[in-house]
């Protein structure tokens, strides 16, 4: 092999060219193909991974409606559950106005989310960057499973909105929430509240919690504990 070489090194400089673009051409072509298909790869969903739901361009909501009415306070992402995986299974953890906090099925999810015209909202998932306790934030989010929305928007009374679910079950192993709150804003960019917790609150007879210690799925989503993962989903 080495006299083979040498020999078509002295051949001249036209056949060392065409030599070393033989040898270089399909290494580029192999490289190149790695990095598409690196760049457009997806991944699996796995337990503890957070799923954001956000209005789907075309689709906003009225601040007559939920949707409408937490978009113009805190931002685009409205809803955020947890993902469970279970063998061939995969479940979503969360809290919502239809079925307080309850454990379904992921495409029963997505259909939770469907528009009236068949299309789907933006789904976001999204997965902490470490993961060594994602089965027991799963068995804590579990355990609060049958209790009822809280259209108060209020902690620790016994019900429980969606990101407080995350909230309250992303714990350190000291048992401390790993996500931080903040005072709970209920009003849009001009300073108002939306019509839907207007006659939310009226009803409830309480005052609109402005203020309050809480969450949102918006700041939730931006949390630097987290980080976006290419998951394939509807």
């Amino acid at each position: 092999m080495k006299r083979k070489i040498v020999h078509r090194a002295t051949a001249g400089p036209a056949s060392a060219l065409v030599t070393a673009l033989a040898v270089l051409l399909p290494l580029a072509a192999l490289a190149g193909c790695g990095a598409r298909s690196g760049a457009g790869r997806q991944e699996r969903l796995q337990t503890g991974d957070l799923i954001f739901v956000s209005q789907a361009e075309g689709h906003d909501a009225k601040e007559s409606s939920m949707d409408g009415a937490i978009a113009a306070a805190t931002g685009d992402v409205i809803h955020v559950a947890l993902v469970e995986v279970d063998g061939a299974d995969v479940w979503v953890i969360d809290a919502t106005t239809r079925r307080g906090v309850s454990r379904r099925p992921l495409d029963t999810f997505y259909s939770d989310f469907v528009y009236d015209d068949g299309t789907n909202p933006v789904y976001t998932v999204k997965r902490m960057n470490d993961t060594g306790l994602a089965s027991q934030w799963i068995e804590t989010a579990k355990s609060f499973c049958g209790q009822p929305y809280d259209e108060y928007f209020l902690p620790d009374n016994g019900a429980m909105y969606c990101s407080e679910l995350v909230q309250e079950s992303f714990l350190d192993k000291d048992g401390h929430c790993l996500f931080d709150g903040n005072p709970m804003n209920f009003k849009n960019e001009n300073g108002e509240y939306p019509e839907y917790w207007v006659d939310l609150f009226t009803r409830l007879g309480t005052d609109v919690p402005q203020g309050v210690p809480g969450t949102n799925p918006q700041d939730l989503s931006s949390s630097p504990l987290l980080h976006a993962v290419p998951v394939l989903l509807p």
